[in-house]
């Protein structure tokens, strides 16, 4: 589809919203930014493609969206897997970050973007317009030890100190909810600022269903698909409901919903945040995105971090040390033992977290593009 860049509105300011394709999280927690953006009067476009662009149209069908391809990392079915394949894959993604940042040049040309804001699309920098870069990973982990890190950190901000400023979705008091992923000892050359927490969900207290589950299954291949068919198998044995959530918008076949448990491969915002509300525990992936959307519903939690995904691992870890979720290995996983430790869990009452100062940081970054 073509867009012709004369149709732009002078008084508005045309911004490029642009997640990366990871997993789903990425677009997920662009989709408040979007909103706030389009609240303060700016024109958005968005741009990508597959699932996060499935999941980006179903949310917002009238918002122009540019083809642009992802970085497409495959993942092993085992955590070495993982690292071997990541590693190998490595000289494609400097590739396709140097590709996308000689299309954003183009696309700046031809659609007069104001200012583009990049969730970890480490090319979509731009000298002449405000370039935003949304992260909370401002430290890497990995499983071989503080040098490790301290190199990735290097790489790491390098790319993101091309950009005019980094945002980070967490709290800026000490740790916040990433720990050492957002709070580092040393921060990148530009400036970086806090937004809150990013998600598209909010909190409704709505009445809980006794014994209902909301499980949300997200994050690549292979690994996701497992831990699909282990809830599968086991679900059948648990006495109570359940919402399983598959992770998969615009994917065609859906697997047969019973009275007791009923499958989509999607659900929109409202009605996701409507489903996880009635549940008495949320069982999902301990991606940080997800991890938003539970503590801004408030709802108690058992994260499954992907194998291998050190920074999954980490906020496993964290999370459980602060008592904000109960955490387990894929591996251990056995869907009523797993709910018996969580009913003897000690869980802390859910901070109060929200995206408190996104709409400043929007306004500041509006008001940028009028000078």
């Amino acid at each position: 589809m073509t867009y012709e860049p004369a149709v732009k509105m002078i008084s508005k300011s045309r911004i490029l919203v642009v997640p990366l394709d990871w997993g789903l999280g990425h677009a997920t927690r662009c989709i408040p930014v979007i909103y706030e953006l389009i609240k303060q009067g700016a024109e958005v476009w968005l741009a990508g493609e597959g699932a996060q662009k499935n999941l980006l149209k179903k949310e917002f069908p009238n918002l122009p969206f540019l083809p642009l391809k992802g970085y497409r990392v495959k993942y092993g079915g085992s955590r070495l897997g993982l690292f071997r394949s990541v590693f190998f894959q490595l000289p494609r993604l400097f590739k396709t970050i140097k590709q996308e940042n000689s299309w954003l040049k183009k696309a700046v040309e031809e659609y007069q973007f104001d200012a583009v804001i990049a969730d970890n699309r480490y090319g979509l920098y731009h000298p002449s317009i405000p370039s935003v870069f949304i992260t909370h990973q401002l430290t890497i982990k990995t499983p071989f030890g503080k040098w490790s890190e301290r190199f990735l950190q290097k790489i790491n901000y390098r790319f993101i100190n091309r950009f005019t400023e980094c945002w980070i979705p967490d709290e800026k008091k000490e740790n916040g909810i990433a720990g050492e992923l957002s709070h580092p000892a040393m921060m990148p050359a530009i400036p970086v600022y806090y937004t809150g927490m990013l998600s598209r969900l909010k909190k409704n207290n709505s009445t809980e269903q006794k014994n209902h589950l909301f499980i949300s299954l997200s994050g690549p291949e292979p690994q996701r698909t497992l831990l699909e068919n282990k809830i599968i198998n086991e679900i059948s044995q648990y006495h109570g409901t359940a919402t399983i959530v598959r992770g998969l918008p615009g994917f065609s076949s859906l697997i047969p919903s019973t009275n007791d448990t009923r499958f989509y491969n999607h659900l929109p915002s409202e009605d996701y945040n409507k489903e996880m509300e009635r549940a008495g525990y949320i069982i999902s992936r301990s991606g940080y995105s997800t991890v938003m959307d539970i503590l801004v519903v408030g709802k108690k939690s058992i994260l499954i971090p992907t194998p291998g995904q050190t920074e999954q691992e980490y906020l496993a870890k964290y999370l459980t040390q602060k008592q904000l979720a109960f955490c387990i290995p894929q591996k251990d996983f056995s869907l009523n033992e797993v709910l018996r430790q969580a009913a003897a869990f000690d869980y802390c009452a859910t901070p109060n977290v929200n995206g408190s100062e996104l709409s400043f940081l929007i306004n500041f970054l509006l008001k940028s593009t009028e000078e």
